[in-house]
């Protein structure tokens, strides 16, 4: 696998780069990663809904795995 800054640049990569390719201020930079953290986390919930429905994971599933011993047994 190569290293991510070897990575060509996606058509969404290039086209943000083209897009903020001028003077902002610090807040109008926070707000830009403010709406694309955002947007990343309602895909990744979307996401997780999707494959939720697929597996008919439940919430007996999820309190189940809360239930769980987590920890690794000493050596």
């Amino acid at each position: 696998m190569k290293a991510v800054d070897q990575l060509p640049l996606n058509e969404v990569q290039l086209s943000l780069l083209r897009m903020f390719a001028r003077p902002m201020s610090e807040e109008q930079t926070l707000k830009i990663r403010r709406a694309l953290v955002q947007f990343l986390s309602d895909e990744l919930d979307n996401e997780i809904e999707k494959v939720v429905k697929q597996k008919n994971i439940t919430e007996k599933d999820y309190d189940k795995l809360r239930n769980q011993h987590q920890r690794t047994p000493k050596k």
